[in-house]
């Protein structure tokens, strides 16, 4: 298929089918499920994908599912989006507000699941038509946000026979219609971090008599990020942030326990590695100065995300093509984690920025807020992207059919 065919075809497709997209993107983001308990959103896309003829396989727990579009000859590229929300209160005031006390869409996995569901049904199309030289590889992954789910995934053989991988993320910090590409390392490791304190407890008249808890905790909570930066090289942008914090239920009463949960943040695979070894150290050392017991739970999560270099190039042909040349700009790596850095691990692949911000009123909202939303014509542009990103690496790997052949 030439480009100006497949622009064409994808200007008929979303013609008929973008407010459809939107709508579906919006009942998802009124009834949001949280890792592994995405049964509703998994039935929804499933009903989808089986009325156009495809057939959907549901992953063991009942979360999540994998589909095959076209035939086994040629390569097998394989599209990811996550399912899963977050535990957060939704906060905005719109008609597609939560519905879920205490979860929300707030990280655009609803947004990614919809740009799929659209690139799916506009594949098929493709697929019925003779027109795909090879497979795509649909994933509906659940738990991107425990994480778990891509390794679930991978477990059930979800990467098996694929040759290529390819997945996106909303930016809001980035304009609708562009798409922020980096080869190399785009996200960061992200581990999570509990320590519990015990001490004897006590009364706060006489803290010379006892272990001031809540006093040592409040030290290992500013020391254990300090000495971190001092003794690990800042390159590394090794980082330590807290998030929950609990000790004591009265004013006048020394606790006898404490808990702090953060997460551990690292854009180098070395200090990756050190890092659990070094936390504990550094906390037996600050709780031991202060008379209190620590103990640690360290929790490995992610690797960083490492794109691969051609694959980086076939997205960036995609979006030239797809959008136009001015809507490729450069990204650079966060401390965010992604658990597709795990696919990365067995298979070459890319992960792309989706702009989400709209260029009329400039107001970014974060992500893992509670007031965070998208510009939905992101959704048609990144089904546009998606689409095209998927033709592009199937032709490129297809020795009938060049690459040449989409310009």
């Amino acid at each position: 298929m030439r480009g100006r065919e497949l622009r064409g075809e994808l200007d008929a497709f979303l013609a008929e089918t973008e407010k459809d997209l939107v709508a579906f993107r919006r009942d998802l983001h009124m009834h949001p499920e949280l890792a592994f308990a995405e049964y509703r959103t998994t039935q929804r896309i499933a009903e989808r994908l089986s009325a156009v003829g495809l057939v959907p396989s549901v992953l063991p727990r009942g979360t999540g599912l994998i589909c095959d579009v076209g035939s086994g000859d040629g390569p097998t590229i394989a599209l990811r989006a996550d399912i899963d929300a977050l535990p957060l209160q939704d906060e905005k005031d719109t008609s597609y507000r939560s519905t879920v006390p205490g979860a929300c869409h707030a990280c655009g996995h609803d947004v990614h699941t919809t740009i799929l569901l659209g690139t799916s049904l506009f594949l098929a199309q493709q697929a019925a038509a003779g027109l795909l030289p090879g497979r795509v590889r649909l994933i509906f992954q659940p738990a991107e946000e425990l994480p778990g789910g891509a390794l679930e995934v991978m477990a059930h053989g979800g990467i098996s026979g694929v040759d290529r991988i390819f997945g996106l993320h909303c930016d809001p910090r980035v304009d609708v219609g562009q798409i922020g590409l980096k080869s190399g390392p785009i996200t960061s490791a992200c581990d999570r971090l509990l320590i519990r304190v015990s001490g004897p407890g006590g009364h706060t008249a006489r803290p010379h008599l006892t272990a001031d808890l809540v006093f040592a905790l409040a030290k290992i909570l500013t020391e254990l990020p300090a000495a971190l930066s001092r003794r690990v090289d800042p390159r590394s942008s090794l980082s330590l942030v807290w998030g929950r914090v609990e000790a004591g239920s009265a004013a006048n009463a020394i606790p006898d326990d404490g808990v702090a949960e953060g997460t551990v943040r690292c854009l180098d695979e070395n200090a990756w590695h050190a890092a659990p070894d070094l936390i504990k150290a550094l906390l037996e050392s600050v709780a031991g100065a202060y008379g209190v017991e620590a103990t640690m739970e360290y929790t490995r999560g992610v690797p960083p995300v490492v794109n691969d270099e051609v694959s980086v190039e076939m997205l960036a042909e995609a979006a030239e093509r797809a959008l136009g040349s001015a809507s490729v700009v450069p990204t650079q790596q966060s401390l965010g984690g992604e658990d597709f850095a795990w696919y990365l691990e067995s298979i070459p692949g890319a992960f792309a920025r989706l702009g989400t911000r709209s260029p009329e009123n400039g107001v970014t909202y974060d992500i893992h807020q509670g007031t965070f939303d998208v510009d939905e014509s992101a959704i048609p542009t990144g089904v546009r992207f998606m689409a095209t990103t998927a033709l592009t690496a199937l032709f490129e790997g297809a020795p009938v059919l060049p690459l040449s052949s989409l310009a």
